[in-house]
């Protein structure tokens, strides 16, 4: 009978391997198919444009037509233009201000909130407020603290006697940049909070414990502990806290419309009038073209050194 079933066996058909028990038995070629909607997603919708917007930077495009190829003759252009150049050092200045006091502001906000206070978990819930609410709405709203006229601000200033005006917050350039400044690090700085918040509760208690023992201050806890293990952290959420105030739109175009004389233009803001309110499509793909070398800086800052291992550590390089 043995014999019988070892010769039945040798006799059958031997079932050829097909492609798809191939892709299935490789892990590498069964991820890549997997990405494959990802990838296509990402190509129509992000590479694509970014494609077509650097071609037409390139062009003297405008709507209604599709123009022809004049080189590098928009750049040169840009480079002597005064609402350009200040637009790129307000957008430059706008971002290293802003985010420097949302991580300032974000992480003493998760320091504080990761102890045990009273109602933690209402505050955290009301420190999302400013980030959750839709952004043209916390622009209306500051819009209306600033006015010139009913500003609240000048109301109680006014009161108490500090000022015998009001206040011309979006009416003169420094003001108005001030204001908008102030706002965006008003939205900015419970993602920041939270997300340091979040960190933060992956560090072992045991640490500060055995700090504590050995007679650490609070100060040495931070510097020694908290901060090393928050670094790669840090790395990423201010990564995209800078790119998110670079590219900002929406909060100076509900604002301020990049006025008084241009004052509060950003590159992202002036790129859509220059391009679509003007109708110059070349000029305005050149000026959010522009933008990309500073965001990949920004990217390669971070991905540089989150590779370092004794940055990522918070240790010093020797």
């Amino acid at each position: 009978m043995a014999e019988a079933a070892i010769r039945a066996v040798a006799k059958a058909p031997i079932r050829e391997v097909s492609t798809w028990d191939r892709i299935k038995a490789n892990r590498d070629v069964l991820g890549a198919c997997f990405m494959i909607p990802a990838a296509g997603f990402l190509i129509l919708f992000l590479a694509y444009p970014l494609g077509l917007g650097i071609w037409m930077s390139f062009t003297d495009a405008r709507i209604g037509r599709s123009g022809n190829f004049i080189g590098l003759e928009n750049y040169e252009w840009l480079l002597d233009d005064d609402s350009f150049i200040n637009a790129t050092l307000f957008t430059i200045s706008y971002t290293v201000i802003a985010s420097a006091f949302k991580f300032a502001i974000g992480l003493y906000l998760a320091l504080l909130l990761n102890k045990y206070i009273p109602f933690r978990a209402i505050v955290r819930a009301v420190i999302l407020i400013p980030f959750i609410v839709p952004t043209v709405l916390s622009a209306i709203a500051f819009w209306w603290i600033f006015d010139p006229q009913f500003s609240i601000i000048s109301w109680s200033l006014r009161k108490i006697g500090l000022i015998s005006g009001n206040i011309d917050f979006l009416g003169v350039p420094l003001n108005a940049q001030a204001s908008v400044i102030f706002a965006n690090i008003w939205r900015g700085v419970p993602f920041i909070a939270i997300t340091l918040l979040a960190g933060l509760q992956t560090v072992p208690p045991s640490l500060y414990e055995a700090a504590t023992l050995d007679g650490a201050t609070p100060w040495q806890m931070f510097r020694h502990i908290t901060y090393p293990l928050l670094t790669p952290i840090i790395a990423v959420v201010m990564t995209f806290s800078v790119l998110f105030t670079f590219t900002d739109f929406q909060l100076i175009w509900a604002m301020t419309r990049g006025g008084p004389v241009n004052a509060t233009h950003l590159m992202a803001t002036l790129s859509y009038q220059r391009g679509i309110l003007g109708g110059r499509l070349g000029e305005g793909a050149a000026i959010a073209t522009a933008m990309v070398p500073f965001l990949l800086a920004a990217i390669m800052i971070s991905w540089f050194g989150l590779q370092r291992r004794k940055w990522q550590h918070g240790e010093g390089n020797d």
